[in-house]
């Protein structure tokens, strides 16, 4: 029978907002057994993140922490630290994402922890690394999207730069995490050796910057262009009578058919477009003709024109169209998960689609503190031991 890749495969998973919970929400979906650790009756900061909010919860706590078991511990008491050491002795994976020295301090660094178990895979996230004369600044992705040049070259040319709208460098950063993770995992295997991963947010922002980073090492000066490519023309949105549509033309063929689909043949005998270089050094000219054409028709119609001439073209959705299609629909790309209490929950899938594993959502985001005890039954504590940890502060509330 197929099963999830990450089935047995437990997780410590004491970060908060998206960086790790991104991580571990990805590890789960594979199967992992995600335990969330959070600061009693408070939580992960990102369950009171909003405006907006379904009752008391915020949607956004729900599209990183489908698939956890959610365990408060106040790792400021003895008691707390101790049960953590119980359940890392167990684990294979253990994540954080606190500033360098806090951990140290709260007594859950690599070399603490790992000492309980020497097999142990764990990650620290923070956003400059453990090392290095930044590495005790605080980071957050609107500060690293600025340092790492993504702002830099995001926007028109003519106006300020512009964070990318989605938190991108938190998720760049979950999934250089998750890659990390597997790939000791995969070493452990072999080898039988736990691993320490330290992961800064601005390293691993930087990979990501091909093109750009491409043109600095030609000795050029990467811009800002809008939605327009800096070595593809054209390769970019353009303005139509109701709205806009994106045109992707990454070979001469391809430029060719569009010339032809939207009846402007004439473009080709054009020697400042007869290659895509020269496209590409004149691209307010070609953008002002291909929109003079295109401002004819909706977004729809020319849709229509180019995906029937082969050409690749698509219109700019709204995140509700780009969620809710008939593509997104015969993907199983959007799916809900039961709750008992609150119904069904919306889910986003995952995209790996194994042939021969399982993969996916089925519980959904735990509400603060659900799984204590559950957790610790399951690594044999008795209700006697709960009740001690429970009376000497470990899950919160005034120790006696």
């Amino acid at each position: 029978m197929s099963k999830k890749i990450l089935d047995g495969v437990t997780v410590l998973d004491l970060t908060t907002f998206v960086t790790g919970g991104f991580c571990s929400l990805m590890l789960a979906n594979q199967g992992a057994n995600v335990i969330k650790i959070e600061r009693p009756e408070a939580g992960d900061d990102i369950r009171h993140s909003g405006p907006p909010f379904v009752g008391d919860e915020s949607p956004y706590f729900w599209t990183v922490n489908y698939d956890k078991k959610s365990v408060e511990l106040d790792l400021q008491s003895e008691a707390g630290r101790e049960a953590l050491y119980d359940l890392a002795a167990e684990a294979d994976v253990f994540i954080q994402n606190f500033r360098p020295g806090t951990a140290q301090r709260l007594g859950v660094d690599g070399e603490t922890i790992r000492e309980r178990n020497d097999e142990l895979i764990y990650c620290a996230i923070s956003a400059f690394g453990q090392t290095g004369p930044w590495r005790k600044r605080p980071g957050y992705d609107l500060l690293v999207q600025g340092l790492s040049g993504i702002m830099d070259v995001t926007g028109e040319s003519d106006r300020p730069p512009v964070k990318v709208g989605l938190p991108q460098t938190d998720l760049i950063t979950a999934m250089w995490a998750a890659f990390g993770i597997t790939t000791a995992l995969y070493r452990r295997a072999e080898t039988g050796e736990g691993e320490y991963i330290d992961l800064g947010m601005l390293d691993a922002a930087l990979p990501w910057l091909t093109k750009q980073a491409g043109k600095v090492f030609a000795g050029e000066s990467p811009d800002r262009m809008g939605s327009r490519d800096p070595v593809l023309a054209p390769y970019q949105s353009y303005e139509t009578e109701d709205g806009f549509i994106n045109v992707a033309c990454g070979n001469q063929r391809l430029w060719r058919d569009f010339c032809a689909a939207i009846d402007r043949e004439d473009l080709l005998e054009d020697p400042s477009f007869e290659t895509n270089a020269d496209r590409v050094r004149n691209m307010d000219d070609l953008e002002d003709e291909i929109e003079s054409t295109l401002g004819g028709a909706s977004t729809a119609e020319w849709t229509a024109i180019l995906q029937d001439a082969g050409v690749p073209a698509g219109p700019v959705q709204s995140v509700e169209d780009a969620m809710y299609n008939e593509q997104s629909e015969a993907r199983g790309s959007i799916d809900t998960v039961e709750d008992r209490d609150r119904g069904e929950i919306p889910v986003i899938e995952h995209p790996l689609k194994f042939q021969h594993a399982e993969s996916g959502f089925e519980s959904p985001p735990p509400t603060l503190g659900e799984h204590t005890r559950e957790v610790f039954t399951d690594i044999g504590y008795s209700d006697d031991e709960l009740d001690e940890f429970e009376r000497r502060g470990a899950f919160g509330g005034e120790s006696e």
